[in-house]
């Protein structure tokens, strides 16, 4: 096995060679758990990104990759997705160790998914095509899928491997190149990911690298005029810069943004297992997740027996040390997200919110620990329901009626998840038709897979990732109309 992190320790992968960057800086690279660094990695300057770009552009104009049939591209990418299963064991330590993931999860969860993406997107790969269309005038008119050009992929710290791969792999399966700018806290796995797709046969110059920052690598892959596509995901804020600055060179942008997704427990609900969804949605991936459920909303009926099960459930769950197989909720990514997380909590307290369990860090290693937090009592206006906190903290709010349900899960700027728990099959479809959310839940939380697409509304976003809707804004269109006269 010669993909390993140590093949190219730290540099920047650009046109299939390991480089240091031209400047030759360095990064630290932190583990969560401890607070320890546990390498450095090349840190990226304008000059390293428009190399990277320009070495992706050569291999898509060449046609390296795009000039290969959809069925070549497809048993490459199969073959990605075997390797990745291959070294399964790896990729979760490393995974776990950048980011702070409690192994387990990062095994079931980012490794498998990761896996599912290539694969799935590797048969798609065989069926991408165009199609014949019924015009008068003894004409023949039909419409051919090809890809974009150069895709410049931009990811965030909290699942740096299934978020690449949920942009890498539709882009790849259609032809592109790519240059992937992925989150400077959490680099490792891209790079990982670089040599192993390199052994399954990708050819140079298609897969990219280049670590750094945002403001300098992110901004200069944004603004380099041989990017055709930007694939974003990151908070709001950051978000609609990017797809400014995309905008000013008419670049085609999809956007997966923040979140802050409403969780609605009806009166009617399975109560026992409603609460393992409601846990399962604010301390899956640490509360570090954008497509979490942090606002619960419940029927007054039994909205103080929910909050009193929690606050006996919740401090029970298994918080600690990532590499142990039963720890649950690891380390936050960062110090500065740990910090956030604090602020928002103790801003709750001034706003008048009864912490029922948690509230505090857990010190524990040298690590970024927040004990899971459950706030009740909160009003709608307050900063922490309306704002994303983005760690394990959930807020609890009652409703009277259904559609008082549907207008407080709709009351933030926010659009990306929601879930709801009923038994009520009817109220069920009726509720999920009024949410205002790009994916929606019933009766579990999070349930993703590589076919159905998800994506943002309102704030949190527009296009699609997963399903063939991904695979849709990788390509363009072309129409041919033929005289048959």
């Amino acid at each position: 096995m010669t993909t390993t992190f140590e093949s190219g320790p730290g540099r920047l992968f650009i046109g299939g060679q390991w480089l240091e960057a031209t400047d030759g800086a360095r990064a630290d690279v932190i583990d969560p758990s401890t607070g320890q660094v546990v390498t450095t990695v090349a840190e990226a300057g304008a000059a390293d990104v428009d190399a990277a770009v320009r070495a992706a552009r050569e291999a898509f104009d060449n046609g390296t990759w795009s000039g290969l049939s959809g069925r070549e591209r497809g048993r490459i990418l199969g073959r990605v997705a075997q390797l990745i299963r291959e070294n399964a064991d790896e990729i979760a330590a490393l995974e776990s160790r950048d980011v702070g993931k409690p192994i387990t999860l990062a095994h079931a969860v980012d490794v498998t998914n990761a896996a599912n993406d290539y694969e799935y997107y590797a048969s798609l790969a065989w069926s991408l095509d165009g199609s014949a269309r019924d015009v008068p005038n003894n004409r023949l008119a039909y419409t051919k899928r090809g890809p974009i050009g150069v895709v410049g992929a931009i990811t965030p710290f909290n699942f740096p491997l299934i978020l690449a791969g949920s942009k890498i792999a539709p882009a790849l399966a259609a032809g592109n190149t790519v240059v992937h700018k992925p989150a400077e806290e959490t680099p490792l796995s891209a790079l990982y990911m670089a040599g192993l797709l390199k052994e399954a046969g990708v050819p140079d110059g298609v897969y990219n690298v280049v670590t750094g920052t945002g403001p300098v690598a992110g901004e200069a892959l944004l603004r380099n005029p041989g990017v055709d596509k930007i694939a974003f995901t990151g908070s709001t804020a950051t978000g609609r810069h990017a797809a400014s600055v995309a905008g000013e060179g008419l670049k085609q942008v999809t956007m997966e943004l923040g979140g802050n997704a409403a969780h609605l427990v009806f009166e009617d609900a399975d109560i026992e297992k409603a609460i393992g969804a409601i846990i399962k949605g604010f301390v899956f991936n640490t509360g570090q997740f954008c497509m979490g459920g942090p606002r619960l909303l419940v029927a007054r009926s039994v909205y103080e027996t929910v909050v009193g099960i929690l606050a006996d459930a919740v401090p029970g769950v298994p918080i600690g040390d990532p590499r142990q197989p039963e720890t649950v909720i690891g380390p936050m990514a960062g110090e500065r997200h740990l910090k956030k997380v604090e602020e928002y909590v103790e801003l709750a307290r001034k706003e008048g919110g009864r912490i029922v369990c948690g509230g505090e860090r857990l010190d524990l290693n040298g690590g970024f620990y927040y004990k899971p937090t459950v706030i009740a009592d909160l009003g709608n206006d307050s900063r922490v329901v309306q704002e994303e906190v983005f760690g394990p903290v959930l807020t609890v709010q009652p409703f009277d009626s259904e559609d008082e349900a549907v207008e407080l899960a709709n009351s933030t700027p926010y659009g990306l998840a929601s879930g709801i728990q009923t038994t009520n099959l009817t109220r069920a479809h009726r509720v999920a038709d009024r949410l205002q959310a790009g994916i929606v839940w019933i009766n579990d939380w999070p349930m993703l897979d590589p076919a159905v697409p998800f994506g943002g509304v309102k704030a949190s976003g527009f296009g699609r990732e997963y399903g063939p809707e991904a695979l849709e804004s990788y390509t363009k269109v072309k129409s041919v109309v033929v005289s048959l006269d």
